[in-house]
């Protein structure tokens, strides 16, 4: 009885903590507005920030956890559409909470030609609203953000399916730029 008791009050601790989370997270980001600033490491210990992205469409990606199924089938999908990615001007940035080391292993093994970012302290994924944060875990929500020249936010996405979500993307900057 006992124990069904501290496990029940362990659920609800955890349910309030995320909701609290998900409750206070900032709602500055808006369509239009501009994306928040980042620098972070890749695989190889160079610094990239958003500022390096200026004049291109940037799909700054966050996921959870390198060499999990739906993450690599997210990577994946974006590895194979590179080409018709970069002929819209685009380039894929991943951001996770995991190390450069464990991002440089996931890029080799599934040959992935874009950066990977490690955000070892969650800052970046919060100032995206893109971090769960359960006291002793922090985990990247699977948050896309497309990003136009100018580095103002164009779309957001929040409900990611990892298996159609790369032509999303590639089909939204069709018609952004159809409309220009």
């Amino acid at each position: 009885m006992l124990l069904k008791l501290f496990f029940y009050s362990a659920i609800l601790l955890i349910a309030i903590i995320g909701y609290r989370s998900y409750a206070y997270a900032s709602s500055n980001l808006v369509i239009d507005g501009d994306a928040p600033n980042f620098t972070l490491n890749d695989t190889k210990g160079s610094t990239h920030s958003l500022s390096d992205y200026r004049g291109k469409y940037l799909v700054l990606y966050f996921y959870p956890k390198n060499d999990t199924p739906a993450c690599t089938k997210e990577a994946c999908h974006f590895r194979d559409d590179m080409t018709q990615l970069e002929k819209l001007g685009a380039k894929v940035v991943g951001i996770s909470i995991d190390s450069s080391e464990s991002n440089g292993k996931f890029a080799e093994k599934y040959s992935l030609p874009f950066t990977l970012l490690a955000d070892t302290n969650g800052k970046v994924a919060a100032s995206y609203n893109a971090l769960t944060n359960l006291l002793v875990i922090k985990i990247a929500k699977r948050h896309t953000f497309l990003i136009d020249p100018d580095g103002k936010i164009k779309k957001i996405y929040t409900s990611v399916n990892v298996s159609n979500h790369s032509q999303q993307i590639i089909d939204d900057l069709k018609a952004l730029q159809n409309k220009h």
